[in-house]
């Protein structure tokens, strides 16, 4: 059976559902296609749930840190069952409401797309024609072609298997293995992270990330960065991990291995080749404003896109972006600066702007500072193992540049250098301003 509709959005996540919000309103008639739970990866196997484990080890963080304050308690011990049921009751509902929202938008489709020619997609019996089509397909695990890489486990295991690892080994040092190995560690779970590039967060602020890494060590995970990974091996009920580290062949076994090398472009299987478009090692060549740049009819969007940040409220901006720029036939593009980012280890570590290194190469006149908060009275005051901050100015215009933190709240307290180099506010007028006191904002001022 064949349908005509005015867009084809194809994917049911946040980034499809900012392009429906828009073009739903200036009265397009839409098809959504969808091949698992509306929602896409966030809400169902990502940022949603993965919170809920975050929250359960924070809780566990506080009540080992209960006894300075003179709080008698007993060694906690976390029920990793009871923990998966309890972040499945918190999610159940909504895959059933997403796909609710997107029938009143459209028309909804279950099922593999594939593209058959220029402007159409087949799914299950049906072919869908456009004048325009987004590929809002989302990101799948970066596949590992180590020997053995069929053992290794994902995010959607991690969140969903009830019983908990006595020893797990990322592969991979980015922030799926730090986010959940933080978990694990402070859970009971032993922990190994290999990465094969000198440092944890290969993108990050090597200093924040220094902090990062000792407070990893701190927790008891063992870290192995600059290593080479040849091959996964069962080994009875257990796994071994070959790698080779500094010239030396080595092994561990653990329970678990764990994918942690991050997350690529779901462009497989689309048969995209079919409307004209070649994939560049996976890849969907496109314009600043987000346009196929062989298809005019093609549109990319979220974490398909290769380059932008893979975050859940970046998509719904690219998605709304999309929509204007069909319903208005215009060429907007996406402003990627002053984009903040956290990792949500305990304690979060979190990013806006150029790292140090970035910087150094372009600003002349840039100041650094650090800071170590640990003795600061806010610090002490919620007993914070780790607590530091690097901001960057450019001091030939007064504004900041960059900003790196972990711990203080620094998921929260990193919007402020966000808000601040988005709209043109200087260091100076931070630095001036009042904050509520006590509190980790009003510590802010002193880290310019």
């Amino acid at each position: 059976m064949s349908q005509k509709f005015d867009t084809i959005i194809i994917g049911g996540g946040n980034a499809g559902f900012g392009v429906s919000s828009v073009l739903a309103d200036a009265g397009h008639t839409i098809a959504f296609i969808e091949s698992r739970e509306f929602g896409g990866v966030c809400p169902n196997r990502g940022c949603t749930p993965k919170k809920i484990l975050v929250a359960a080890a924070q809780a566990l963080d506080q009540i080992n840190r209960a006894p300075t304050h003179g709080i008698t308690v007993g060694a906690p011990k976390l029920n990793w069952a009871k923990l998966i049921e309890r972040k499945n009751e918190m999610i159940s509902f909504i895959p059933d409401a997403m796909e609710g929202v997107a029938a009143k938008r459209g028309t909804v489709f279950k099922g593999e797309a594939q593209f058959t020619g220029p402007n159409s997609v087949r799914v299950g019996d049906d072919i869908l024609e456009a004048a325009n089509i987004i590929v809002a397909t989302g990101s799948v695990p970066r596949p590992l072609t180590i020997l053995g890489a069929e053992h290794l486990i994902t995010t959607d295991e991690v969140l969903s298997e009830t019983a908990q690892p006595k020893e797990i080994i990322f592969i991979g040092g980015g922030v799926v293995a730090l986010e959940f190995g933080h978990v694990y560690a402070r859970a009971g779970t032993k922990v190994t992270i290999l990465e094969m590039m000198p440092q944890l967060l290969p993108r990050m602020d090597a200093g924040v990330v220094e902090q990062l890494t000792k407070e990893c060590k701190r927790l008891g995970i063992t870290v192995h960065t600059g290593v080479k990974v040849s091959g996964i091996k069962k080994n009875g009920d257990r796994l071994s991990v070959s790698f080779e580290k500094e010239g030396k062949d080595l092994r561990l076994d653990a329970d678990r291995v764990a994918n942690g090398a991050g997350r690529v472009a779901n462009t497989v299987g689309l048969n995209i080749e079919a409307a004209g478009v070649e994939l560049d090692r996976g890849r969907i060549p496109v314009a600043p404003h987000l346009q196929s740049t062989t298809n005019p009819v093609i549109w990319v969007v979220g974490d398909a896109l290769v380059g932008a940040p893979q975050l859940s409220p970046l998509a719904t901006y690219e998605g709304q972006i999309v929509g204007r720029n069909i319903r208005d036939n215009a060429e907007e593009a996406p402003d990627y600066f002053a984009l903040p980012s956290a990792v949500y280890t305990i304690p979060s570590l979190a990013t806006v702007g150029m790292t140090e290194a970035e910087a150094r190469e372009k600003i002349t006149t840039l100041k650094v500072t650090e800071n170590d908060m640990t003795g600061w009275f806010s610090g002490k005051s919620y007993v914070e193992k780790v607590a530091w901050a690097k901001v960057l100015i450019d001091e030939a215009n007064d504004k900041v540049v960059g900003a790196h933190m972990i711990g203080h709240n620094a998921d929260d307290l990193i919007h402020v250098f966000s808000f601040a180099m988005k709209h043109g506010i200087k260091a100076s007028d931070i630095k001036n301003s009042t904050f509520a006191y006590p509190s980790f904002s009003s510590d802010i001022k002193n880290l310019l």
